[in-house]
């Protein structure tokens, strides 16, 4: 039987107490240590070796207010503190998924390593994020619109940790097409960056959101193979729930919701993307959006992964 766990979600500095969910029962032997996915494994090492400090290694003193206008600095202020918002969601997502991968019988060893590493990078992520967004003038601990709490307040950990969602479906909707996706974004912001904070804040970024995007991807890879009818269609409808419900909801992008107004969050983002502060305007996100779209349904078809086109209210089918 599996047991249960009582998960709160935190909104607003308030408990919420959600429905219990069932956790799978530890299955800890034996225990397998060998490397079995050289490539996630390589990641793993690449970030051992690849690591750096926000306090060292972020110019914050080359940050020059003087350089820009209340309105510029505004506006990026909003853009970054959204970043970290949904930056923090790693923070219990990654334990969360490190977990499920230990109590599962016969999962690799190669991901409980490389999960370690990417949580002190989500880690130093937020703190930059954070940080950036109280040097452009403070950071906003909430949205100023209440819809966009209920769309980031996404409590992810909850779904890594639940016995009913496939762990695989879980790794290529989260691991694979999502921080896939975030990585595309991340680069776009970097090469509006003009600012030296923001871009050095950027070039990590980047730098942490390849692995982790990789890691996703070569993980489905390996698993692919294994995949019956019945995972397979987990999988795909997985994807196009979280298509539907978040992504088109725009928790990446904002300007693709159609339910809560974005048009606070769109100034933000043209303002400071004008400005070189580390932004993109919504019509460049949304030109990375579709082609990644593209690309994500094409690698997905290489893993017998067919996903259908998704009709989004205003775009049309992407």
């Amino acid at each position: 039987m599996d047991g249960n766990l009582h998960a709160n979600l935190i909104v607003g500095g308030a408990a919420i107490m959600t429905t219990p969910i069932r956790i799978p029962v530890e299955v800890r032997f034996p225990l397998d240590l060998a490397v079995s996915i050289a490539p996630v494994h390589q990641l793993y090492e690449e970030g051992k070796l690849d690591t750096w400090s926000p306090e060292i290694d972020i110019p914050w003193d080359a940050f020059d207010r003087a350089a820009f206008s209340d309105d510029e600095l505004g506006a990026a202020r909003h853009v970054w503190s959204r970043r970290a918002w949904l930056e923090y969601t790693g923070i219990a997502e990654t334990p969360a998924l490190l977990l499920r991968f230990c109590l599962e019988r016969g999962r690799e060893a190669d991901p409980k390593y490389f999960l370690t590493v990417r949580n002190t990078e989500e880690a130093e992520l937020v703190e930059s994020y954070h940080r950036y967004a109280e040097l452009l003038g403070g950071y906003y601990v909430r949205p100023a619109e209440s819809g966009w709490e209920t769309l980031i307040n996404r409590a992810y950990y909850r779904d890594a940790l639940n016995a009913e969602v496939p762990l695989d479906a879980y790794v290529a909707v989260h691991c694979a097409v999502e921080d896939g996706l975030e990585l595309e974004l991340f680069r776009i912001y970097l090469t509006n960056a003009d600012e030296p904070v923001a871009r050095a804040v950027l070039e990590k970024s980047v730098q942490d959101k390849i692995r982790h995007a990789e890691f996703g991807w070569q993980y489905l890879e390996k698993r692919s193979g294994d995949f019956v009818a019945s995972d397979q269609s987990a999988i795909v409808e997985a994807v196009a729930a979280w298509l539907r419900d978040v992504a088109f909801a725009g928790y990446h992008v904002p300007s693709l919701s159609s339910d809560v107004d974005s048009s606070t969050e769109q100034r933000a983002q043209a303002v400071a993307a004008d400005a070189g502060l580390g932004a993109a305007a919504p019509s460049q996100e949304e030109e990375i959006f579709r082609s990644y779209l593209n690309d994500a349904r094409a690698r997905l078809l290489t893993l017998g992964l067919s996903l259908p086109a998704l009709p989004h209210p205003r775009l049309g089918n992407l």
